[in-house]
């Protein structure tokens, strides 16, 4: 991950330990976890809402092509 080795995450989780305590780590573990869904859930949605864009673009070109084939 990143190009790190099991020691450096090790290091990199006790220097947050230390900077931020025991008591605030499930706090902050918690507060990215809502913010990580809140993100998925924004790009699900407007990943839906571009797809229903093109595909009513696409109904709607298709529709005057038949009308210009007449």
């Amino acid at each position: 991950m990143f190009g790190m080795g099991p020691l450096e995450m090790i290091l990199i989780f006790l220097a947050i330990l230390l900077l931020f305590g025991a008591k605030r780590l499930p706090e902050i573990a918690k507060g990215l976890g809502k913010g990580i869904s809140e993100f998925k859930t924004a790009m699900k949605d407007t990943t839906n809402e571009l797809k229903g864009s093109i595909e009513e673009s696409d109904k709607k070109d298709n529709k005057e092509e038949k009308k210009d084939n007449k």
